[in-house]
């Protein structure tokens, strides 16, 4: 398909060049930086591809092109949180409902956190997320969402005041990262435990430093953690302080405290 819209564009470039007189037969070019020869020269120039309308539409789909893509959304990301100031990210399920005692002890935590002087970073969604963006936007804080493009529609909270939402889980994970001094993690399924897991792999390699991973819910988070003791300490998986890398927490103040002493470098994960 690209030798004949290659062969469309040499006849477009050769018609107009005979009804002006020109030569047809081009031997060399330059394109750029780049000088091209004989069989090497294109049909036409980089402003003519540019410009041409007539062109097909699938290097929109190409992987150079999603590069590009992929950058901008560091670059609008990077940008907009470049300002925020100390942050910490709060994970959870977006199934948990108002009447869940872990919603409202998220609200309670976004509106603690920005007491503290922290800016609140969710995923931008419904459930936890919105309960913790809630907690600090009706605290006066800064209530931050990273939505992610899904399959079903998933619109941002009606709480989150600063927000963007990612085509790439992968961007969108870095911005969560780059951005929070701490994570805190209520019980949620297969996205809150990919962060969970890939903010503690972070951890456990010193990828970041002195960054508290608090999780929120004991009888939840209870049984994962002994599995983790249990299997993957027992078998040598792991080493016995990584176990220790998780905070486990029911009670809001003691989570605002663990992260307060890190920001103040009291915190060692693993102590």
């Amino acid at each position: 398909m690209e030798e004949n819209r290659r062969s469309e564009e040499q006849e477009s470039v050769e018609a107009n060049a005979e009804a002006q007189g020109a030569d047809v037969v081009r031997r060399t070019s330059q394109e750029g930086p780049v000088h091209r020869k004989g069989r090497q020269v294109k049909p036409s120039t980089t402003d003519q591809r540019l410009l041409d309308t007539r062109g097909r539409s699938d290097w929109l789909h190409t992987d150079p092109w999603r590069v590009l893509r992929i950058q901008s959304e560091f670059v609008e990301g990077f940008g907009m949180l470049a300002e925020l100031g100390k942050a910490i990210t709060v994970f959870g399920s977006a199934r948990t409902l108002p009447d869940n005692p872990y919603y409202q002890q998220a609200v309670e935590l976004g509106a603690k956190l920005t007491e503290a002087g922290y800016a609140v970073i969710t995923g931008g969604g419904p459930g936890v997320m919105e309960a913790a963006n809630k907690g600090a936007h009706d605290a006066g804080g800064t209530s931050v969402g990273l939505g992610i493009e899904l399959p079903f529609e998933q619109r941002m909270n009606d709480y989150v005041d600063l927000g963007m939402v990612f085509r790439y889980f992968f961007a969108r994970k870095t911005c969560f990262l780059k951005y929070s001094i701490g994570y805190v993690g209520f019980p949620g399924g297969y996205g809150t435990l990919d962060e969970i897991f890939e903010a503690v792999t972070l951890i456990q390699t010193g990828k970041v430093t002195n960054f508290p991973l608090v999780l929120f819910g004991v009888e939840f988070w209870t049984p994962m953690l002994s599995w983790i003791t249990q299997t993957l300490l027992a078998d040598g998986m792991i080493s016995e302080g990584d176990v220790d890398l998780f905070q486990l927490t029911d009670d809001v103040d003691e989570a605002v405290r663990i992260i307060r002493e890190a920001e103040h470098g009291k915190f060692t994960a693993g102590n």
